[in-house]
């Protein structure tokens, strides 16, 4: 690594530089090059799956010239073949006959099928109005509009023999993926958008094996979607209405407020504050608009997925399980009674999660260069899952649109989505139970530190690109990029810099950082 930053932030004497071989954003009229990046003269591994269809792109070949297929339209169908799969793989669940222990033997198991009687859908219950749901206010009113649409249908086949009949959680799961592949399709055009140069990295979404395992596992998709749109926004320079999908993000899962943390990092070190601000008090708002009905008219209902955060033990795919397993339970809050909070593992979850994210936080601002959005965004998702006491398997797909941005690189990205999908083999072979030919808990468990290592590994080559911006390859790929999920933040000039061996760098206008 060089000594002096060769990534798109200010140098000491104010000036913008960028990593090595690039130039600034001036470029000549007529390019010589594509106008895109071509993962087949970039990436070993799409080279050498392009050999199948007759190797790289050529030299001389045209690009850019498709009429229909276009990168993003085969991006989407990519999407569409992996979602395909996953429709496949959760047929025998479909129809909520789980004889058998089918939801296991066949890895097919579902939230959403188990729930729909238990919080009274099929009887037209509201979610927290007439039943409790241990979900944020906008996965339940999820949950209610895939109920309202699967009951039309099951009316109007009532009523005429054009439609097919089926058993109504049958119904209601069918829309409930339907809704979810449209959230998976907004999350590959997001991810597009906000690649810049490199519009095929949203093929990675697509043929992803952590897509098409944990598609229609649980609500997950509508949450990472409103996230990923958050981001859009913001790349375009529209910091209200990135609050606005962040905060409802939130109000479907916990996970897009550490957005919100990645850009107040990132604005603080470029001087942003009061664009970050806008962009968090439009979050809060459209937090509070959907929460406070329902917290107004459902109090008890309402605050029912809080108080299960309060009180719920540690995850069997947490580290903190891990630990409890290794030592027999005779650590952290020993054996607790059914509901008891376990108040010394709450603790250490929290202070882990300090220490994580103040990391990335230091990290954020002393790096060389100013780390690109998705680069601190991934980060700090990942050490929340790593130190938090819960993280079903659903959770990765968090991660998923984040590490895609952060570190567009086929093989390392594979393979941590390779152990994801078969963590989920002995987590459901070890419910089975070994009696019913099943595993013992400690294959399970091997699988988890797999897993683990394999995010860890992933953050470990993101940390590595952003003390050294010249390993980036979205930095590297194109001259003059600096960050295409930048928005407001794209070519800013530091002015506030942690120096790497303590201190701080305050930088005002005209005046020369030392």
């Amino acid at each position: 690594m060089s000594t002096t930053p060769t990534g798109p932030s200010a140098a000491a004497d104010g000036s913008v530089v960028v990593p090595r071989g690039t130039t600034p954003a001036a470029a000549p009229e007529r390019p010589v090059t594509p106008d895109r990046v071509v993962p087949t003269w970039t990436d070993p591994v799409v080279r050498q799956a392009s050999e199948v269809v007759g190797g790289p792109w050529g030299r001389f070949a045209v690009i850019g010239r498709a009429l229909f297929w276009t990168p993003l339209r085969v991006c989407l169908l990519f999407a569409m073949l992996g979602l395909a799969l996953a429709w496949v793989k959760q047929g025998p669940c479909s129809d909520g006959d789980w004889t058998g222990s089918v939801q296991y033997t066949h890895f097919c198991y579902s939230d959403t099928v188990p729930l729909f009687g238990l919080h009274g859908l099929d009887d037209g219950a509201l979610p927290y109005l007439d039943s409790g749901v241990e979900y944020p206010v906008l996965t339940g009113g999820f949950m209610a509009a895939a109920a309202a649409l699967s009951g039309a249908y099951d009316r109007a086949a009532g009523a005429t023999a054009l439609l097919p009949s089926v058993p109504a959680v049958q119904s209601y799961y069918a829309v409930t993926c339907l809704l979810l592949t449209a959230c998976a399709f907004l999350v590959v055009r997001a991810v597009l958008a906000l690649a810049g140069r490199r519009p095929w990295d949203a093929a990675m979404i697509g043929l992803s094996p952590l897509l098409v395992v944990h598609a229609f596992t649980n609500w997950d998709l509508f949450a990472v979607a409103l996230a990923t749109l958050g981001m859009w926004a913001w790349a375009r320079s529209r910091p209200v209405l990135a609050g606005v999908l962040l905060g409802l993000g939130v109000a479907a899962k916990l996970y897009p407020a550490f957005l919100l943390g990645a850009l107040f990092l990132l604005c603080l070190r470029s001087g942003l504050v009061r664009t970050w601000l806008r962009t968090a008090v439009a979050a809060v708002l459209a937090w509070v608009a959907v929460n406070a009905p329902v917290a107004w008219l459902a109090p008890e209902n309402w605050g029912r997925f809080f108080r299960l955060n309060s009180t719920r033990p540690a995850d069997p795919d947490s580290l903190w399980n891990l630990a409890l397993h290794l030592t027999d339970g005779r650590i952290l809050d020993g054996p607790l009674a059914e509901g008891q909070t376990p108040t010394v593992l709450n603790a250490l979850v929290a202070v882990a999660l300090l220490a994580g994210v103040a990391v990335v936080g230091w990290l954020t601002l002393s790096a060389p260069v100013r780390p690109r959005v998705p680069q601190v965004a991934f980060l700090l998702v990942a050490v929340f899952l790593l130190t938090n006491k819960v993280w079903s398997p659903q959770y990765s797909l968090w991660l998923l649109p984040l590490a895609v941005l952060a570190l567009p690189r086929w093989r390392p990205l594979l393979a941590w989505q390779a152990t994801e999908a078969l963590l989920w083999v002995p987590r459901l072979l070890w419910y089975l139970g070994p009696d019913n030919r099943g595993v013992d808990v400690e294959w399970f468990l091997l699988a988890v530190v797999v897993r683990d290592l394999a995010v860890l590994a992933l953050m470990a080559l993101v940390v590595r690109d952003v003390l050294d911006p010249d390993r980036d390859v979205v930095r590297t790929s194109w001259p003059g990029v600096d960050d295409p999920a930048g928005g407001p933040l794209e070519h800013s000039p530091d002015r506030l810099r942690l120096r790497r061996s303590g201190g701080l760098l305050a930088r005002r206008s005209g005046e020369r950082v030392p």
